[in-house]
């Protein structure tokens, strides 16, 4: 990650650490490290978790993976496509199926994600 988008590591949070609350302690780094970061959204399959009573003090909101692909599909649904066709491509040990790729994003609850990527015969390598 730090090799492919630099800004992406966030580091002088741990400060905020204490004064934070969510229902799990021990993941309030993450919301530590959005506030320094000045992130819109943390992205989690992990919502209960992350409250919105706990995150819209801090201008935040949480979104499930499968709801922030679909922002980004609507967004730019050609750079989508073209990313999944290059992790399709880089997945080699063992080979993965597009296939193969739709039913491991459905079982993760990327419903909606994969539903778009079999709709769509241009994603296919």
């Amino acid at each position: 990650m730090r090799r492919a988008i630099p800004a992406a590591l966030v580091t002088g949070y741990a400060t905020r650490i204490p004064s934070l609350s969510l229902p799990d302690p021990d993941d309030r780094h993450v919301l530590a490290a959005a506030i320094t970061a000045e992130a819109d959204v943390i992205v989690t399959f992990n919502l209960r978790d992350f409250p919105a009573t706990a995150l819209s003090p801090f201008g935040l909101e949480g979104q499930h993976p499968d709801a922030f692909l679909k922002y980004l599909i609507t967004i730019a649904p050609s750079r989508v496509l073209a990313s999944v066709r290059d992790c399709l491509v880089r997945l080699t040990r063992p080979p993965i199926t597009p296939a193969s790729y739709l039913n491991i994003m459905a079982r993760l609850g990327l419903t909606e994600t994969s539903a778009f990527l079999s709709n769509s015969l241009a994603w296919h390598p």
